[in-house]
């Protein structure tokens, strides 16, 4: 079977890494949530006081690039994939609203952005990878063999996002939630560097009413007829 690149671009809490992990156990495929490795390094310059305050001086986050290393496991109890920061699971730190609050911010950061880009292009030179994030079928893999662009209703993506921190023990209100999706909203949108775009040849998939197996199978049909 011909192996491809699947790059799956979108909003924030659209599900995006949730049906690419999906995809990727399907096909045996690499997954790589880039949005992690954004994540895991605005976790870095919190912990090391370069972030403080919310605020930063960008110099001093290029800097630190040199002493962060992201990387991917497949944990077997879980049957996902873990982000790895220098060596230490992180997955469950880089998800907090803290950190939600800050990274589209530092993901704006031009050589942030090229420092990683650059990596996630070498991770991808086999194929056979499936990949999410802002810019993956715009920037990234701009030839991509199938591009998907996901979108679902804001306060559908605002209640699934408060659903999934509650169950995970973070006290927060709904309304705190939508906010952040706003303001995050219009960063990945409005940032100088590769902002959220659909790629022209992208397949639109909005997945206010579908559930993940549906989304799933949506998928695995313009899989097959690329395969």
């Amino acid at each position: 079977m011909k192996k491809i690149t699947i790059a799956i671009d979108g909003y924030s809490s659209c599900g995006k890494s949730t049906l690419a992990k999906a995809i990727a156990l399907k096909l045996a495929y690499r997954y790589i949530d880039t949005g992690a490795m954004y994540r895991a390094i605005t976790l870095f310059c919190l912990k090391q006081g370069i972030i403080k305050n919310k605020l930063f001086v960008s110099d001093d986050v290029v800097f630190a690039l040199r002493d962060i290393h992201v990387n991917f496991k497949f944990n077997l109890d879980t049957n996902s994939s873990v982000t790895l920061l220098n060596g230490i699971d992180v997955e469950e730190e880089i998800r907090t609203m803290e950190i939600s609050s800050l990274v589209s911010s530092i993901a704006k950061i031009a050589a942030v952005r090229l420092h990683l880009v650059t990596l996630q292009r070498e991770m991808g030179e086999g194929k056979a990878i499936v990949m999410d994030g802002r810019d993956i079928g715009t920037n990234v893999f701009p030839l991509a063999e199938l591009k998907l662009f996901m979108t679902a209703d804001p306060a559908i993506r605002a209640q699934r996002r408060y659903d999934e921190l509650v169950a995970g023990g973070t006290t927060i209100t709904l309304a705190d939630v939508n906010a952040n999706l706003i303001s995050r909203d219009y960063e990945d949108t409005h940032r100088q560097e590769n902002p959220l775009l659909k790629a022209v040849d992208a397949v639109l998939l909005d997945n206010s009413n579908l559930n993940k197996e549906e989304q799933l199978d949506f998928v695995m049909k313009l899989v097959s007829g690329l395969t």
